[in-house]
Protein backbone atom coordinates (compact mmCIF):
# COMPACT_ATOMS: atom_id res chain seq x y z
CA UNK A 1 0.00 0.00 0.00
CA UNK A 2 2.76 2.25 0.44
CA UNK A 3 6.28 1.71 -0.60
CA UNK A 4 9.43 4.13 -1.58
CA UNK A 5 7.44 6.73 -3.75
CA UNK A 6 6.68 9.56 -1.87
CA UNK A 7 9.46 8.69 0.75
CA UNK A 8 7.03 8.68 3.71
CA UNK A 9 7.82 7.39 6.61
CA UNK A 10 7.28 3.44 6.62
CA UNK A 11 6.03 0.83 4.15
CA UNK A 12 2.81 -0.29 4.17
CA UNK A 13 1.56 -4.04 2.99
CA UNK A 14 -2.02 -5.23 3.28
CA UNK A 15 -2.44 -8.50 4.64
CA UNK A 16 -6.48 -8.97 4.53
CA UNK A 17 -8.98 -6.46 4.27
CA UNK A 18 -9.01 -5.49 7.87
CA UNK A 19 -5.63 -5.58 8.62
CA UNK A 20 -2.07 -3.91 6.74
CA UNK A 21 1.43 -4.08 8.49
CA UNK A 22 3.64 -0.88 8.50
CA UNK A 23 7.13 -1.73 8.56
CA UNK A 24 9.99 0.76 9.54
CA UNK A 25 13.59 0.63 11.01
CA UNK A 26 15.99 4.00 12.69
CA UNK A 27 18.67 4.00 14.53
CA UNK A 28 20.92 7.00 16.03
CA UNK A 29 24.42 7.66 17.38
CA UNK A 30 24.22 9.24 21.09
CA UNK A 31 22.58 12.57 21.70
CA UNK A 32 22.88 12.56 25.66
CA UNK A 33 25.10 11.30 27.65
CA UNK A 34 23.09 8.91 29.92
CA UNK A 35 22.60 5.88 28.15
CA UNK A 36 19.32 5.32 29.65
CA UNK A 37 17.77 8.07 28.18
CA UNK A 38 20.04 7.87 24.85
CA UNK A 39 17.76 4.24 24.61
CA UNK A 40 14.44 6.35 25.67
CA UNK A 41 15.66 8.69 22.73
CA UNK A 42 16.43 6.32 19.86
CA UNK A 43 13.09 3.98 20.76
CA UNK A 44 10.88 6.57 20.66
CA UNK A 45 12.59 7.78 17.52
CA UNK A 46 11.90 4.64 15.73
CA UNK A 47 8.68 4.06 16.88
CA UNK A 48 7.74 7.43 15.53
CA UNK A 49 7.71 6.13 12.13
CA UNK A 50 4.38 3.45 13.20
CA UNK A 51 2.60 6.77 15.04
CA UNK A 52 3.19 8.69 11.79
CA UNK A 53 1.31 6.12 9.90
CA UNK A 54 -1.67 6.23 11.76
CA UNK A 55 -0.91 3.17 13.32
CA UNK A 56 0.14 1.28 16.35
CA UNK A 57 3.42 -0.52 17.39
CA UNK A 58 3.18 -4.32 17.77
CA UNK A 59 6.96 -5.70 17.39
CA UNK A 60 10.18 -4.48 17.98
CA UNK A 61 13.66 -5.38 17.05
CA UNK A 62 17.11 -4.07 18.79
CA UNK A 63 19.52 -2.93 16.49
CA UNK A 64 23.16 -2.44 17.70
CA UNK A 65 26.68 -1.31 16.97
CA UNK A 66 28.67 -1.36 19.67
CA UNK A 67 32.29 -0.48 20.42
CA UNK A 68 32.91 -3.33 22.97
CA UNK A 69 36.77 -2.98 22.78
CA UNK A 70 36.57 1.06 24.09
CA UNK A 71 32.80 0.56 26.21
CA UNK A 72 32.10 -1.58 29.18
CA UNK A 73 29.40 -3.93 28.18
CA UNK A 74 27.33 -2.85 30.81
CA UNK A 75 26.80 0.18 29.38
CA UNK A 76 25.11 -1.74 26.45
CA UNK A 77 22.61 -3.07 28.94
CA UNK A 78 21.65 0.22 30.54
CA UNK A 79 21.06 1.23 26.90
CA UNK A 80 19.05 -1.96 26.09
CA UNK A 81 17.17 -1.44 28.95
CA UNK A 82 15.58 2.28 28.15
CA UNK A 83 14.82 1.33 24.64
CA UNK A 84 12.89 -1.90 26.37
CA UNK A 85 11.12 0.65 28.74
CA UNK A 86 9.87 2.71 25.87
CA UNK A 87 8.67 -0.40 23.18
CA UNK A 88 7.09 -1.48 26.93
CA UNK A 89 5.39 2.10 27.08
CA UNK A 90 4.22 1.80 23.64
CA UNK A 91 2.16 -1.69 24.29
CA UNK A 92 4.61 -3.23 21.73
CA UNK A 93 6.86 -6.50 22.47
CA UNK A 94 10.63 -6.99 22.08
CA UNK A 95 10.92 -10.05 20.03
CA UNK A 96 15.19 -10.07 19.75
CA UNK A 97 17.59 -7.83 17.68
CA UNK A 98 20.83 -8.23 16.53
CA UNK A 99 24.29 -6.56 17.39
CA UNK A 100 27.72 -5.98 16.05
CA UNK A 101 31.53 -4.81 16.97
CA UNK A 102 31.59 -1.50 15.78
CA UNK A 103 33.78 1.17 16.22
CA UNK A 104 31.01 3.72 17.25
CA UNK A 105 27.97 3.50 19.02
CA UNK A 106 24.75 3.04 17.50
CA UNK A 107 21.17 1.95 18.75
CA UNK A 108 17.75 1.78 17.68
CA UNK A 109 14.74 -0.35 16.66
CA UNK A 110 13.12 -2.37 14.01
CA UNK A 111 9.55 -2.09 14.40
CA UNK A 112 6.01 -3.54 13.12
CA UNK A 113 3.01 -2.06 12.97
CA UNK A 114 -0.78 -2.57 12.62
CA UNK A 115 -2.94 -0.48 11.06
CA UNK A 116 -6.85 -0.79 8.93
CA UNK A 117 -6.09 -0.47 5.39
CA UNK A 118 -8.55 2.22 5.64
CA UNK A 119 -7.48 3.94 8.19
CA UNK A 120 -3.75 4.36 6.91
CA UNK A 121 -2.20 8.07 7.26
CA UNK A 122 0.48 8.77 4.46
CA UNK A 123 1.93 12.42 4.22
CA UNK A 124 0.20 12.13 0.23
CA UNK A 125 -3.35 13.45 2.00
CA UNK A 126 -3.23 17.18 2.64
CA UNK A 127 -5.45 18.96 1.19
CA UNK A 128 -5.87 23.21 0.93
CA UNK A 129 -7.56 24.76 3.48
CA UNK A 130 -6.22 21.90 6.45
CA UNK A 131 -4.45 23.71 8.89
CA UNK A 132 -0.55 22.05 10.22
CA UNK A 133 0.47 21.48 13.37
CA UNK A 134 3.95 20.43 14.85
CA UNK A 135 3.91 18.48 17.77
CA UNK A 136 7.23 19.34 19.74
CA UNK A 137 9.52 21.97 19.39
CA UNK A 138 11.52 22.82 17.09
CA UNK A 139 16.42 23.40 18.16
CA UNK A 140 15.95 19.97 19.05
CA UNK A 141 19.56 19.57 16.71
CA UNK A 142 20.89 23.01 18.21
CA UNK A 143 19.96 21.83 22.07
CA UNK A 144 22.41 18.50 21.20
CA UNK A 145 24.89 20.14 19.75
CA UNK A 146 25.22 22.36 22.25
CA UNK A 147 25.48 19.09 24.66
CA UNK A 148 28.15 17.52 23.24
CA UNK A 149 30.28 20.74 23.02
CA UNK A 150 29.09 20.46 27.18
CA UNK A 151 27.78 23.85 26.76
CA UNK A 152 24.15 23.26 27.70
CA UNK A 153 23.34 23.41 31.24
CA UNK A 154 22.06 19.99 33.25
CA UNK A 155 18.17 20.90 33.31
CA UNK A 156 18.17 22.10 29.89
CA UNK A 157 19.78 18.96 28.80
CA UNK A 158 17.19 16.90 31.02
CA UNK A 159 14.49 18.90 29.73
CA UNK A 160 15.11 18.36 26.08
CA UNK A 161 16.36 14.66 26.67
CA UNK A 162 12.99 14.38 27.63
CA UNK A 163 11.46 15.88 25.22
CA UNK A 164 13.20 13.43 22.64
CA UNK A 165 12.36 10.55 24.73
CA UNK A 166 8.58 11.40 24.67
CA UNK A 167 6.33 9.04 22.52
CA UNK A 168 4.24 10.11 19.61
CA UNK A 169 1.57 7.90 20.47
CA UNK A 170 -1.03 10.84 21.89
CA UNK A 171 -0.92 13.21 19.40
CA UNK A 172 -1.18 10.08 16.82
CA UNK A 173 -4.23 8.71 18.63
CA UNK A 174 -5.75 12.34 18.51
CA UNK A 175 -5.20 12.90 15.09
CA UNK A 176 -7.03 9.75 13.70
CA UNK A 177 -9.92 10.74 16.29
CA UNK A 178 -10.48 14.21 14.20
CA UNK A 179 -10.03 13.00 10.54
CA UNK A 180 -5.97 13.28 10.00
CA UNK A 181 -5.38 14.14 6.09
CA UNK A 182 -1.79 13.80 6.09
CA UNK A 183 1.11 13.83 8.81
CA UNK A 184 4.87 12.78 8.90
CA UNK A 185 7.19 12.97 11.76
CA UNK A 186 10.08 15.54 11.61
CA UNK A 187 13.27 14.44 12.19
CA UNK A 188 16.93 14.42 10.14
CA UNK A 189 15.81 16.16 7.31
CA UNK A 190 14.70 19.49 9.38
CA UNK A 191 10.80 21.10 9.12
CA UNK A 192 11.56 22.00 5.47
CA UNK A 193 12.92 18.57 4.15
CA UNK A 194 10.02 16.76 5.36
CA UNK A 195 7.17 19.17 5.05
CA UNK A 196 8.37 19.66 1.29
CA UNK A 197 7.96 16.11 1.35
CA UNK A 198 4.49 16.30 2.16
CA UNK A 199 3.78 19.04 -0.59
CA UNK A 200 5.50 17.53 -3.03
CA UNK A 201 3.42 13.83 -2.45
CA UNK A 202 0.01 15.96 -1.38
CA UNK A 203 0.37 18.21 -5.11
CA UNK A 204 -0.34 21.10 -2.55
CA UNK A 205 2.21 24.04 -1.21
CA UNK A 206 2.75 24.45 2.56
CA UNK A 207 2.20 27.99 4.42
CA UNK A 208 4.57 28.21 7.15
CA UNK A 209 4.06 30.97 9.82
CA UNK A 210 7.40 31.86 11.27
CA UNK A 211 6.05 33.83 14.46
CA UNK A 212 4.07 30.60 15.03
CA UNK A 213 6.68 27.98 15.23
CA UNK A 214 7.52 26.70 18.66
CA UNK A 215 11.05 27.03 19.78
CA UNK A 216 12.79 25.38 22.39
CA UNK A 217 14.15 28.67 23.87
CA UNK A 218 17.70 27.74 25.12
CA UNK A 219 18.38 26.85 21.37
CA UNK A 220 17.88 30.15 20.54
CA UNK A 221 20.94 31.37 22.67
CA UNK A 222 22.96 28.40 21.30
CA UNK A 223 22.23 29.41 17.87
CA UNK A 224 23.74 32.69 18.53
CA UNK A 225 27.09 31.19 19.85
CA UNK A 226 26.97 29.21 16.68
CA UNK A 227 26.61 25.79 18.18
CA UNK A 228 24.43 24.96 14.55
CA UNK A 229 24.98 20.95 13.58
CA UNK A 230 26.52 20.91 10.08
CA UNK A 231 23.12 18.80 8.90
CA UNK A 232 21.12 22.52 9.45
CA UNK A 233 23.29 23.70 6.81
CA UNK A 234 22.98 20.54 4.69
CA UNK A 235 19.57 20.76 4.81
CA UNK A 236 19.47 24.37 3.86
CA UNK A 237 21.80 24.04 1.18
CA UNK A 238 19.36 20.97 -0.19
CA UNK A 239 15.67 22.38 0.81
CA UNK A 240 16.33 26.26 -0.07
CA UNK A 241 15.09 25.95 -3.51
CA UNK A 242 11.95 24.96 -2.12
CA UNK A 243 11.25 28.00 -0.26
CA UNK A 244 9.95 31.01 -0.64
CA UNK A 245 10.10 33.67 2.36
CA UNK A 246 7.91 36.46 2.16
CA UNK A 247 9.93 38.37 4.69
CA UNK A 248 13.38 38.11 5.97
CA UNK A 249 13.44 35.26 8.72
CA UNK A 250 16.30 36.50 10.43
CA UNK A 251 17.67 34.57 13.42
CA UNK A 252 14.52 32.00 12.69
CA UNK A 253 15.67 30.54 9.64
CA UNK A 254 18.06 27.68 10.76
CA UNK A 255 15.51 26.30 12.62
CA UNK A 256 12.92 25.19 9.53
CA UNK A 257 16.36 23.57 8.78
CA UNK A 258 17.79 22.37 12.13
CA UNK A 259 17.68 18.42 11.93
CA UNK A 260 15.41 17.54 14.71
CA UNK A 261 16.40 13.46 16.88
CA UNK A 262 12.80 11.93 17.54
CA UNK A 263 10.94 15.87 16.51
CA UNK A 264 7.20 15.90 16.56
CA UNK A 265 4.84 15.24 13.90
CA UNK A 266 3.84 17.72 11.37
CA UNK A 267 -0.02 16.62 10.77
CA UNK A 268 -2.27 18.44 8.59
CA UNK A 269 -5.98 18.45 9.80
CA UNK A 270 -9.85 19.75 8.34
CA UNK A 271 -10.02 22.64 9.63
CA UNK A 272 -13.37 22.45 10.91
CA UNK A 273 -11.61 19.56 13.20
CA UNK A 274 -8.98 21.17 14.06
CA UNK A 275 -10.77 23.23 17.12
CA UNK A 276 -8.66 22.97 20.38
CA UNK A 277 -6.28 20.87 19.05
CA UNK A 278 -3.90 20.92 21.51
CA UNK A 279 -0.66 21.37 19.76
CA UNK A 280 0.59 24.51 18.31
CA UNK A 281 -0.94 25.66 14.58
CA UNK A 282 2.09 26.62 12.53
CA UNK A 283 0.22 27.61 9.06
CA UNK A 284 -1.94 25.84 6.38
CA UNK A 285 -1.72 24.03 3.21
CA UNK A 286 -2.62 26.26 0.69
CA UNK A 287 -2.81 25.63 -3.16
CA UNK A 288 0.21 25.32 -4.99
CA UNK A 289 2.79 22.50 -6.59
CA UNK A 290 5.26 20.68 -3.45
CA UNK A 291 6.49 24.03 -2.09
CA UNK A 292 6.77 26.08 1.37
CA UNK A 293 6.04 29.73 1.99
CA UNK A 294 7.38 31.25 4.94
CA UNK A 295 5.26 34.06 6.38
Amino acid sequence: MVGLATGDDAGVYKIREDLALIQTIDFITPVVDDPFLFGQIAAANALSDVYAMGGDPLMAMNVVCFPACKLDMGVLRVILEGGLSKVKEAGALLVGGHSVDDLELKYGLSVTGVVHPRRVVTNAGARPGDLLFLTKPLGIGIVATAIKGGVAETLVAERVGGIMATLNREASLQMRERGVRACTDITGFGLVGHGLEMARASGVALEITLGGLPIIEEALDYASMGLIPGGAYRNRECYKRGVEFVRAPGELEIFLYDPQTSGGLLIALPSDKAQDFPWPCIGRVVEGEGRIRVV
